[in-house]
């Protein structure tokens, strides 16, 4: 039987290389001068994570980062920028953001629910941060592949493992 697997990952050396270009344009910025902001990316959590004075500053290395990724191809969905930024010591502010990697449950229910929905015949499961979905034909998966890239789900979404 046909299927094929929803995932969501992003490639770490690229998301790495977007990172680092992002900190020379910001060493090299005229506003930025004498600016004691810093952008660690940790690999082991997948987390960035952003200190400086402002929350201006803060708004331009954000953007600035988001473009780095645009121009190597990764979605910026993928960066969590829902969490409040707060101040530390003395008068700088810093940011924690996550990087999704994986689909969480509640993303999970609403692809297979978005997929049960379309009438199609085929079945969705969830399997750990995945969503497998199994067919008949190959051409109702291709219908699903293109149900899920019309569809928003607030993350990147990846479709691998094509098998008949």
């Amino acid at each position: 039987m046909p299927s094929f697997d929803i995932v969501s990952k992003i490639d770490s050396q690229t998301l790495d290389n977007s990172i680092n270009n992002a900190k020379k344009e910001i060493l090299n910025r005229y506003d930025f001068n004498d600016s004691k902001s810093t952008i660690d990316l940790d690999k082991k959590s997948n987390s960035l994570t952003i200190v400086t004075e402002n929350d201006m500053r803060l708004k331009a290395i954000i953007d600035s980062i988001i473009s780095r990724m645009m121009k190597q191809n990764l979605d910026p969905n993928s960066l969590d920028l829902e969490k409040p930024f707060y101040s530390v010591s003395g008068n700088l502010i810093r940011k924690d953001i996550a990087v999704k990697e994986g689909i969480d449950k509640e993303t999970a229910k609403k692809i297979v629910k978005k997929i049960k929905d379309s009438g199609l015949k085929v079945q969705a499961s969830i399997m750990d941060d995945q969503v497998r979905v199994q067919g008949k034909k190959i051409d109702d998966l291709q219908s699903v592949i293109q149900l899920c890239r019309s569809e928003n789900f607030g993350q990147p979404l990846q479709f691998i493992n094509m098998r008949n």
